[in-house]
């Protein structure tokens, strides 16, 4: 399998918010950087084996997953597509975070998900859909393994590649790996410790940010953000 992109929401690279999902995972996704030292409520390597898939994809909010590029398109207009379409959307409101486990997965979420926000991560799934190349049988197969998919995920995503998109869309940024039952209590209390206020504050998506997985398996990284301005929107409203 080839290098994959991924069109997320993360917090701006100074944001407190970003700074304490690093120090958690315990890698920054921008850098490449390895971030060790102790954290509140749980050591360093309890942590690590708790969080190997949070920590390789990075702390972020998936609204296009990870796809490999089709044949006809590339990195470069995928970027280009990506800050026309920031040009044209305005800023939507996460509203107040809260700390929630999702399938015995710890995440950030919010306390009630905005239909703005549902909306709005629908058209970018619909808008870059022309950038995914369709997966072999072989993938469509492993994808499909374990059979905990609805009728209507396998149709969203036999559609666009991922099954929660839609009204199937669950907003969520995710700070560990599926815990056991008996620890998720304890993780719950030393997330809560370690993120603070930030795990309640009033949040905007207000940027698209493109990551890539250079190679299958390998850290994704964070390549570019795209602030959402919707200037060309309302330029074409002031020339009316």
């Amino acid at each position: 399998m080839p290098e994959r992109f991924a069109i997320y929401y993360a917090p701006g690279a100074a944001e407190p918010l970003w700074a304490k999902s690093k120090e958690w995972l315990g890698r920054d996704p921008l850098t490449g950087a390895t971030i060790d030292g102790p954290l509140a409520g749980t050591s360093r390597d309890a942590l690590f084996d708790r969080s190997v898939s949070a920590r390789r994809y990075g702390f972020h909010a998936t609204i296009k997953a990870p796809m490999t590029l089709a044949a006809d398109k590339s990195r470069a207009e995928l970027e280009d597509a990506l800050a026309d379409f920031a040009a044209e959307a305005e800023p939507v409101a996460i509203g107040r975070l809260k700390l929630s486990l999702i399938d015995g997965f710890l995440a950030l979420v919010p306390a009630d998900q905005p239909r703005e926000l549902t909306d709005f991560a629908g058209e970018v799934v619909e808008a870059f859909e022309p950038f995914r190349a369709l997966p072999s049988a072989a993938e469509r197969e492993r994808r499909l393994k374990g059979g905990h998919l609805s009728e209507r995920q396998i149709e969203l995503m036999d559609r666009f590649g991922y099954p929660y998109v839609f009204e199937q869309f669950r907003f969520h940024m995710t700070l560990t790996d599926r815990l056991p039952e008996h620890e998720r209590e304890a993780y719950s209390r030393a997330a809560a410790a370690h993120f603070g206020a930030l795990a309640e504050a009033e949040t905007m998506l207000d940027r698209l940010v493109l990551f890539h997985e250079p190679e299958p398996g390998a850290p994704f990284m964070r390549l570019g953000d795209f602030i959402l301005t919707g200037e060309a929107a309302n330029e074409r409203i002031r020339a009316r």
